[in-house]
């Protein structure tokens, strides 16, 4: 057993990709190669926009560490193409920058273009501008979709050509995806789905890359892109490539599971991780991608309908980057183990063999006489005493024992040896002080006073296009008497917050249906003023026609009259977000006044604060607030929702990444907008630090 051990630790540290060659990518039934070597790989999901380029080496280097091969990530469209034929690849938008990077550290890289991309990101990484052209259907056989789609996708890969970036080129990129997940939509534009299908997969190989393509969740993709697997049981659940000559491949393997607001956290074990991919092995993938390996930060209003900032902060790497014991220890032996059966795995002969009514045995076996075992027991109740070539093995419950040798177990997928850590905040510095406070209140339009008017209830998407999350509505009318009445509103936003004459006078939230704000109000004689803010928490990101999908107001009614068919005045954004009062250049445009401590609604407050020294990562603690944004030096680090709980009776999230990359060391402000009446004289900045683990 000690010599396995050993074996295990001189694989991975031992473990490193070397370039240099000038040969396309291929594949057969066993597996992708490169240069005829066939490549038994495992990946890792980071994507550039939700860390920072300072981040990145780091990110990169412990994934390496952790036995990982491959980095895997979306290219997200609406980052790069806010405005039509408008590009950003500044910052932490530089893709080839993060490409580079992977390249130093000697790994692949698997580019997912889509270019929909759903990944719990607003619209699905597809520009709002799409949504204005005349005609368009997105991801059909649709001809404005397709000509910007084309125009899109040869935009990347001409860049990624133009560096050398693809393997055929002595780059590390050697595998890239078309589309995603499309066949769960499919069905619903008829023959115009599958024609999409089989045009998109044309686009792909006709861009002559020299490296693979594939469509994940697409079981029909067509020769010779590659289907794909997502989902947590590839091992159980995939049917396997549609041609005997692509190999198994699993593009995610779901380590957590998108996290909303109002919901807890999905918690999934590192053995269950564990058992699946080695059972997806045992199977003959061949190559297994961890989604997500880092999650990292939604920053900005980059997170989709009602996904919270963190994003996936269960994976290995938590949000800040972090090594998250047990799981980052388990996988990484779990990767050394297997890559000690690379041999039999990918040249040998397969078989199976039954060890009991829940038992069974994964058997490789090379020419070269080596031999290679996974030992499975599918029972989730009890231990099992199986034998296998005449030798007694004892397997837990749900379980799989891999013998890189057909004798000796060099791990076991249930058996957790890595050390647990624990991740600790320390309250570095309070904003408790009233007299470092400053604060503006935003003001509340009136139809008078709106640019936009219409006789009708606007599209909340499609009057902002994503430019903000708020939306004033505003009307005005005449009474002919002080009376109470009742106001009605339906939204299908996420939130709706009501004034009447400038009175605050409430507010609901929803989801993803219609939800009502009914409260009693007092109407004067004469005219008389309802402003309505809409706010939306990211757009949709998924589903058939999103092109369709609409919210906003629906329906005003006060007593027995209805509002809809007035008209109406606009306002798009917030005055202190139109002003950039968050910015170095905004802040002067408006007239702060001293904090008054009365916590009042839709208020921005406003503040200094010197870096903490070190260098662990900074989190904000936002437990005393309700809902809205924050920003630090001008860039925003998410949204938040304090205010709602989950069942569990608390916040879904509490701490807000601060990457000390946005920081000074001196003189650094912070800018909030609170719609809720959050008391800002309870933020905390606090160090993130997990505790020691001699393992690694």
């Amino acid at each position: 057993m000690l010599e396995f051990i050993t074996f295990i630790v001189l694989a991975t540290a031992g473990f490193g990709n070397s370039y240099g060659y000038s040969k396309p990518v291929t594949f057969d039934g066993r597996s992708l190669m490169i240069d005829g070597q066939h490549l038994l790989l495992f990946s890792g999901s980071i994507h550039y926009p939700r860390s920072t380029p300072q981040m990145w080496p780091s990110l990169i280097s412990k994934a390496k560490q952790g036995g990982i091969d491959v980095i895997q990530t979306y290219v997200f469209w609406n980052l790069h193409e806010p405005q039509q034929g408008q590009y950003d690849f500044s910052g932490s938008r530089d893709i080839v920058r993060f490409i580079r990077e992977v390249q130093a550290h000697g790994l692949y890289v698997c580019l997912r273009i889509g270019p929909f991309i759903e990944s719990e990101w607003t619209y699905g990484g597809l520009p709002f501008w799409l949504h204005d052209v005349p005609g368009i259907v997105f991801r059909s056989d649709n001809g404005p979709f397709k000509f910007h789609m084309q125009k899109w996708v040869r935009k990347v890969v001409n860049m990624m050509k133009s560096e050398k970036l693809y393997a055929s080129q002595e780059g590390p990129i050697i595998l890239s995806q078309i589309e995603n997940e499309y066949q769960r939509i499919e069905s619903a534009f008829n023959g115009k789905g599958s024609r999409y299908v089989q045009w998109a997969a044309g686009l792909a190989v006709g861009l002559q890359t020299g490296v693979p393509w594939i469509m994940c969740s697409q079981q029909d993709a067509p020769d010779p892109v590659i289907n794909t697997c997502n989902g947590f049981e590839c091992g159980v659940k995939f049917e396997g490539p549609n041609s005997p000559n692509k190999p198994s491949l699993w593009t995610e393997n779901w380590t957590s599971f998108v996290q909303r607001y109002g919901e807890e956290p999905f918690i999934r074990s590192a053995a269950d991780i564990a058992f699946h991919v080695a059972l997806f092995v045992a199977k003959n993938g061949t190559y297994v991608n961890y989604y997500m390996y880092h999650g990292g930060t939604n920053f900005g209003r980059t997170a989709a309908a009602n996904v919270i900032t963190s994003y996936y902060d269960q994976a290995p790497l938590d949000e800040y980057g972090l090594i998250r014991q047990p799981l980052w220890g388990h996988l990484k032996e779990l990767h050394a183990a297997i890559k000690l059966c690379k041999v039999p795995l990918l040249a040998g002969s397969y078989e199976t063999s039954s060890l009991g009514h829940l038992q069974i045995a994964y058997v490789f076996k090379g020419k070269s006489g080596k031999c290679a075992a996974f030992l499975v027991n599918n029972d989730n109740t009890s231990n099992a005493r199986v034998r296998f070539q005449n030798i007694s093995f004892e397997l837990p419950s749900m379980s799989i024992s891999i013998l890189p040798d057909c004798k000796n177990v060099a791990f076991n997928t249930a058996k957790v040896s890595t050390q647990y850590n624990t991740r600790s905040r320390t309250v570095k510095y309070k904003f408790d002080s009233m007299e470092r406070w400053e604060e503006f209140n935003e003001p509340i339009p009136i139809f008078s006073n709106t640019l936009l008017k219409a006789n009708a209830l606007l599209d909340h998407m499609s009057t902002t296009k994503d430019t903000s999350d708020y939306l004033w509505y505003t009307v005005s009318f005449q009474h002919e008497s002080d009376a109470e009445a009742e106001l009605s509103v339906v939204s299908n936003a996420h939130v709706v917050h009501a004034f009447v004459n400038g009175a605050y006078k409430g507010y609901a939230h929803g989801g993803k249906h219609n939800f009502a704000l009914e409260n009693p109000i007092e109407l004067k004689n004469g005219t008389n003023h309802i402003t309505l803010l809409s706010v939306m928490v990211g757009f949709p990101n998924s589903g058939a026609y999103l092109e369709r999908k609409t919210a906003g107001i629906r329906s005003v009614r006060i007593q027995n009259r209805y509002l809809n068919n007035y008209q109406w005045g606009y306002q798009i954004g917030l005055l202190g977000e139109n002003l950039s009062i968050f910015t170095d250049n905004g802040r002067n445009k408006v007239e702060w006044s001293r904090f008054q401590g009365r916590h009042s609604r839709l208020i921005w407050y406003k503040t200094v604060f010197d870096a903490p020294g070190g260098n662990d990562p900074l989190a904000l603690n936002l437990g005393s607030m309700g809902k809205g944004e924050v920003w630090v030096n001008g860039k925003s680090i998410g949204r938040y929702w304090v205010s709602i709980h989950t069942p569990q009776q608390r916040p879904s999230q509490t701490w807000y990444n601060i990457p000390r990359s946005f920081l000074k060391p001196e003189e650094n402000q912070l800018v909030l907008v609170e719609e809720e009446y959050g008391d800002p004289l309870g933020i905390t900045l606090d160090s993130v630090s997990i505790t020691k683990d001699a393992k690694y």
